[in-house]
């Protein structure tokens, strides 16, 4: 048998009637911190690691402060979200739709953890600028739940400020442990017209 040829299962398929969790998009830098057992850590953005301007030989390589703000807040970060990948949007004063924030803020995509009344985030962690990206749905997944959910975003504006121009939502398929997007913009031009787009 030739050595190129392998037996290779093909994966499990999911079921798409699973618990889903429907959250607002934020329009910010996607952004991550990582931590050790021990409280070493790392930054990055979606595409590499970051350190704070002028740091390791790396000037200007910061994302929008993200990393300054990580490596100012680290032991308060480490004490909360403890070992581990933590991945969010860094938002606000700006970056992208601004929201009409004065201040720049770090929005976990983490829900199932970090929402939660038994694991609310320390007010030290929330007037340094944590926060969890907000939860529009939870519950069985159907294309009509999303609809409700921009049509929520349509009517009411953003959740995280007052700002009448919302990105859109990301759907959470549990079951499937994957993440999609629906926006106003660019979705095919269904919802290009449901909302200004004076940002």
């Amino acid at each position: 048998m030739s050595e190129e040829l392998f037996f290779e299962k093909f994966r499990k398929v999911g079921r798409m009637n699973k618990l889903c969790t429907i959250t607002e998009k934020i329009d910010g830098t996607n952004a991550q911190i990582a931590f050790d057992e021990e409280g070493n850590f790392l930054v990055g953005s979606r595409q590499r690691q970051i350190w704070p301007n002028g740091t390791d030989g790396m000037k200007g390589c910061d994302n929008q402060g993200f990393a300054q703000w990580v490596h100012a807040n680290h032991e308060e970060l480490f004490a909360y979200l403890g070992p581990g990948r933590h991945y969010g949007e860094w938002a606000g004063s700006g970056i992208q739709r601004r929201y009409g924030m004065s201040e720049k803020r770090f929005y976990l995509f983490n829900t199932f953890r970090f929402q939660t009344e038994d694991n609310p985030i320390p007010e030290i962690l929330s007037s340094a600028g944590l926060s969890v990206v907000p939860i529009i749905y939870e519950g069985p997944f159907s294309t009509e739940a999303v609809e409700r959910a921009m049509q929520y975003l349509s009517t009411n504006g953003s959740s995280i400020a007052v700002y009448d121009n919302p990105e859109g939502v990301i759907i959470y398929h549990h079951g499937m442990r994957t993440y999609s997007k629906v926006t106003f913009d660019f979705d095919e031009g269904k919802w290009s017209n449901t909302v200004s787009n004076t940002a």
